[in-house]
């Protein structure tokens, strides 16, 4: 088997600049649920304290001999609602289910239309701490400060255990989510549906205050924490959702925007980007080459991606939840090599789950998946 030639940072950003690394780059999506249930510990107590969630995170991560990067948010849902990561009301584990069950997000109306111009009028940070967070959330304000020094003091720990490990920060400790995925949550899929259609104007004066407030801060902590790689997500802007009318309005000029600007301070942009866009995929052809990584979750068709998008940004995914937790070794295997083979063959593609790993992923499975992209190009040589 031949060897590896490359540090992981290397080969990581080989990978994102379009070129063949000495093997596939291996970074899969974990959360504090994937951690917790490779480790045959209750969602209760990862879902209650952050050092858990960072000592399952690490000790995940050694346990399968390690990968490429870690990309993984070590925080209680609580941490991630006051981060801005999941703007909706909760169901916690231990507290409101029982103990074995993922945390729950609940689809409400808590935005309500007026607070569009609040918006507009406060910024969306300001309007977050201090009117919306407290409509969702059981935090009081007092305990705010507390929670966001944990969810800081969290990261710097992942940060000194990444660099003992020798492998590289893939993003910013902190994601941002797409403004229109934000507006959809807050203000819940079918009203944010309605507005859309029947209430416009609002919807894009937000936007554009939301993407503007968005890129200054976001691309002043980038600089802040030396990162040159940043990420964004959105679950409901695909064409799985709406036409291509309605993604040409409200979304695509704004992740144009967001992306030139990331890209003229020399960060590139990761897009988390879950449910079938097969039918937006001709769009990215129109951003700066090499400028963003495309993560997709095994629904939208990375075949056919790299068939429009080869040679022109790098695409990253996409071993199925489903695949992982309830298939077998040889089955991951195959999937696995299929990737690498006609995804990554040319360059430009980086191993990773589709999605996350599942909190029911099957040991095996993920062993599996690990060791099929750190060798099987090498076994070929």
């Amino acid at each position: 088997m031949a060897r590896e030639t490359m540090t992981p940072n290397e080969r990581l950003w080989a990978a994102i600049r379009l070129q063949k690394p000495d093997r596939v780059p291996v970074v899969p999506t974990m959360t504090p649920e994937s951690d917790a249930g490779l480790a045959g510990v209750s969602m209760a107590r990862v879902s209650s304290d952050n050092q858990m969630a960072l000592a399952l995170c690490l000790k995940t991560f050694d346990d399968y001999g390690g990968w490429d990067s870690i990309i993984s948010f070590p925080y209680t849902p609580i941490h991630r609602q006051a981060i801005q990561m999941y703007p909706m009301k909760m169901r916690i584990p231990g507290r409101d289910l029982p103990e074995n069950y993922i945390f729950q997000l609940v689809e409400d109306e808590v935005m309500k239309t007026e607070d569009y111009d609040k918006i507009c009028d406060m910024g969306i940070n300001r309007f977050y701490y201090e009117d919306y967070l407290w409509r969702i959330s059981d935090l009081k304000p007092p305990d705010l400060s507390r929670i966001l020094a944990e969810v800081r003091a969290t990261a710097a720990q992942l940060n000194l255990e990444l660099g003992k490990r020798g492998i590289p920060g893939f993003i910013m400790p902190t994601g941002a989510m797409h403004p229109f995925f934000m507006l959809s949550m807050m203000r819940s899929l079918p009203s944010f549906t309605k507005d859309l259609y029947f209430n416009p104007e609002p919807v894009e004066r937000t936007l554009k205050h939301m993407t503007d407030e968005l890129i200054s801060r976001q691309i002043k902590l980038a600089k802040a924490l030396g990162a040159t790689a940043a990420s964004f997500v959105d679950e409901r802007a695909s064409g799985f959702y709406y036409p291509l009318s309605i993604f040409e309005r409200f979304w695509w000029p704004y992740t144009q925007q967001i992306v030139d600007a990331f890209w003229s301070e020399g960060i590139v942009s990761i897009w988390h980007l879950d449910t079938c866009w097969n039918k937006n995929l001709p769009y990215f052809q129109k951003l700066p080459r090499g400028s963003a990584v495309l993560e997709f979750d095994g629904t939208t068709d990375i075949f056919l991606a790299k068939e429009i998008l080869r040679n022109h940004l790098c695409l990253y995914g996409d071993v199925p939840a489903a695949l992982l937790s309830l298939g077998n070794t040889e089955e991951v295997e195959a999937y696995c090599r299929k990737l690498i083979d006609k995804v990554g063959g040319d360059g430009g593609f980086i191993l990773g789950t589709g999605c996350c790993v599942p909190p029911n992923c099957k040991t095996e499975n993920f062993r599996a998946m690990i060791q099929t992209g750190k060798t099987y190009e090498r076994s070929k040589s």
